[in-house]
């Protein structure tokens, strides 16, 4: 039995087994298949105060401080929690596995939204991508598309661009409307980057005639753009799915806290309306723990 299970290794759920760790609770961190999440495929943090490197280097630094206060860390992801009659919780992970526990703080984080078009799922992996840090390397000195108007989609075609020789972003508004001033001043700055807006893609297909395995994406105005790879940074959802259908959730499949029974917190890119940032991140750890840590002592036996 343990007194705290954290599910996630993002920096909300590091956070929270630091904390939980350093007030004595007997915790468990089931960190799922990739440690750190999307942090750790940030490969310039710059963002997050008191830091600059990578979101790698963070996460491994995060671990450790949380394993030196006693956490443990597995990398079993949930698959589902049970409710007991005694209010405690069964945690039954995707090797059927189980762990019982008093106290759950969620904080799976999120995935990247899949683009829905012609050929996105059928080149995933083969020119399609949702990561630009785990794939540009095999796009040097190609051309390449980036999908999305965003903070993720900026910073994935200034990393882009370092490493190809042309990035074009493709967006479907006059302007990059959501993203910070400052990635669209070094977006404008870059000169193998191109802003091609007012238009989406329709569909992706294998150029026939290609040695090399080049692309032709169709955009919904008509024009065809021969390109090498394509990574897509349209959003996010929430990595809710192992939640029982009780647990109300967002159009994003996030959880607001008031729709959680006793004894179950959460943090993170999973928490409704929060800012997805590590920072927020960061915060909603640390709150969510101090709250667990406050049930436990509230309800000791």
């Amino acid at each position: 039995m343990y007194d705290i299970i954290i599910l996630g290794s993002g920096p909300a759920g590091l956070t929270a087994a630091l904390y939980c760790g350093r007030a004595s609770k007997e915790t468990l961190v089931l960190g799922g298949a990739n440690l750190g999440g999307q942090t750790a495929e940030i490969a310039l943090l710059e963002n997050y105060p008191g830091w600059h490197g990578t979101g790698f280097d963070l996460i491994e630094f995060m671990k450790k401080q949380a394993e030196s206060f006693g956490a443990k860390i597995s990398m079993n992801s949930a698959a589902r929690i049970e409710s007991t009659p005694d209010g405690t919780f069964v945690i039954t992970d995707t090797h059927d596995k189980k762990y019982e526990t008093r106290c759950v703080i969620l904080a799976t984080g999120a995935s990247p939204r899949k683009l829905e078009i012609d050929g996105a799922r059928e080149l995933f992996g083969r020119g399609v991508s949702y990561c630009a840090t785990c794939d540009g390397f095999f796009y040097t000195d190609k051309t390449v598309l980036v999908i999305g108007g965003g903070n993720s989609a900026l910073n994935d075609a200034l990393y882009l661009a370092d490493i190809a020789k042309t990035v074009k972003i493709i967006y479907r508004k006059s302007e990059f409307t959501r993203a910070e001033d400052i990635l669209r001043k070094r977006v404008s700055e870059k000169k193998n980057i191109e802003c091609v807006f007012n238009t989406e893609l329709k569909q992706i297909a294998q150029k026939t005639d290609s040695e090399t395995g080049e692309l032709i994406a169709t955009t919904t105005d008509g024009r065809e753009i021969i390109c090498d790879g394509v990574f897509v940074a349209i959003g996010h959802e929430a990595n809710t799915d192992y939640l029982t259908e009780d647990i109300k959730r967002d159009e994003m499949g996030r959880i607001a806290p008031s729709s959680l029974p006793r004894g179950m917190f959460v943090a993170g890119d999973v928490y409704s309306n929060m800012k997805m940032q590590v920072a927020t991140a960061v915060g909603t750890g640390c709150s969510a723990a101090m709250d667990a840590i406050a049930y436990l002592n509230a309800n000791a036996k």
